[in-house]
């Protein structure tokens, strides 16, 4: 070989090395550090207006899979277009989702998703100039098998906070029973055919009140800096809030945690997500396998620690043990179950704020041994041995009259359920301050 040739191919191999140390580079520089690395890009449907890519992943919303959807068994969702939509947190330059076949007992075949920003309220229809191709591992299907998840690659779409994003699915073939999300409090849409990639929302004739396949959407987002994670039961579902208005104290959470920020607070940026399911007991699990509504114990790992770099969680679940146990439920039992979770969070350096059990007189279930329950759960939890932090729900909301049941302004009418005012009333009374630092350092 001579020289020339020599210094030629010296010189290759040093751009060869200095293009792939960019490429390592620009692939990971936005990653959140977490288990899910995926370098932002469009797959197969780029967007030459997209911002930059830098920021770092949050979640801006997710749900848990509770069930098996009742009536789909044998078909599925057949030739069907499921439009999810959702609510943000905060928004992002970049985005990505987490399909479920949970429940499934065939093969999930989606062989087309997308995602919008959606055109409106109570709407169907997507602004046209945000419609993308989600893909997975660079192609438009993705096959999930029974019992596993996927999470779809990033794609370059402008999602704004506070904002409804359609996450819209197609599966042409028999893939049942659904994995499901009940109670979303949210209307979502069903078309027949494939119309993923409609904009105008004129075929999604049939509505839904609950999520399907969907749990998580991720943002790239310059205006957070991790996930603040909310499990528990109804209260937290939002059961009774009204639909379709994003009345969940989650979401109020949500809105004040920004406003403050905002108007120069100091406080940390972060996102909330909803990880409540109604009936969750600490300790007890539905029926099935995997069970439909599984234990917050049970689920902890999937719900919080998996989602998008999460720094705090707040946990509200208890009640359903005391009113859905046959027989006296035993408060050292559930106090046990919650300080296992906190250690788990503890464990991965999260830090943990606890929610007091708000009064439930006047409900069918309600007794005076029950009660005794409660207040000896609630003092526990006020007296610092339980979480690093407290959410005094039980005083937010209660009558000051009569401390055994809800303010009558603050219930929806059964006497546990609050109403929108007493949603809005349980994330007033949150602390903002209790967000700060991070997890006590295990001795």
């Amino acid at each position: 070989m001579t020289r020339g040739r020599g210094y030629a191919l010296l010189a290759l191999v040093v751009a060869a090395i200095v293009a792939l140390s960019t490429a390592i580079y620009v692939g990971v520089a936005s990653d959140d550090g977490l288990r899910n690395r995926n370098a932002l890009g469009d797959g197969r449907a780029p967007n030459s207006a997209a911002p930059a890519s830098t920021g770092t992943w949050v979640g801006t919303w997710s749900t848990s899979p509770s069930a098996a959807e009742p009536g789909t068994e044998t078909t599925g969702m057949a030739d069907r277009s499921v439009r999810n939509v959702v609510h943000t947190s905060v928004g992002g330059t970049g985005a990505r989702v987490t399909l479920s076949n949970l429940y499934g007992q065939s093969p999930l075949n989606i062989t087309r998703a997308t995602i919008a920003v959606s055109a409106g309220s109570g709407t169907a229809a997507a602004l046209a100039d945000t419609m993308r191709q989600l893909t997975f591992g660079g192609g438009p299907t993705v096959v999930i098998p029974p019992g596993r998840q996927v999470m779809s690659d990033a794609v370059r779409v402008v999602v704004p906070h506070d904002s409804d994003v359609l996450i819209t699915t197609y599966t042409p073939s028999s893939s049942g029973p659904v994995t499901y999300h009940r109670h979303a409090r949210q209307t979502s849409y069903v078309a027949q055919g494939d119309h993923t990639q409609d904009a105008t929302g004129t075929p999604y004739t049939e509505r839904t009140g609950s999520w399907r396949y969907l749990t998580a959407l991720d943002v790239l987002s310059n205006e957070s800096d991790g996930t603040i994670v909310a499990l528990g039961d109804s209260l937290t579902d939002g059961i009774t809030s009204t639909p379709d208005t994003n009345s969940r104290w989650t979401d109020v959470l949500a809105d004040r945690l920004r406003a403050e920020i905002a108007a120069g607070r100091d406080l940390p940026r972060y996102s909330v997500v909803n990880q409540g399911i109604s009936g969750n007991q600490v300790l007890a699990d539905g029926l099935g396998r995997p069970a439909d509504n599984p234990s917050g114990l049970n689920r902890f790992g999937r719900d919080v620690m998996e989602r998008t770099n999460v720094k705090v969680v707040v946990i509200d679940l208890g009640v359903n043990d005391i009113l859905r146990n046959p027989r006296l439920a035993d408060p050292d039992a559930i106090l046990n179950g919650l300080r296992t979770m906190v250690g788990q969070a503890h464990a991965r350096g999260v830090k943990v704020v606890g929610a007091t059990l708000m009064p439930f007189y006047g409900h069918r279930g309600y007794t005076e041994a029950r009660e005794a329950v409660r207040q000896t759960i609630n003092a526990e939890i006020r007296a610092g041995r339980v979480y690093d932090a407290v959410a005094d729900f039980d005083q937010a909301l209660r009558d000051p009259y009569d401390p055994r049941r809800l303010r009558a302004d603050y219930d929806s009418g059964d006497h546990l359920h609050p109403s929108d005012k007493g949603y809005a009333r349980m994330a007033e009374s949150f602390d903002l301050e209790t967000l700060k630092g991070s997890a006590p350092a295990e001795l």
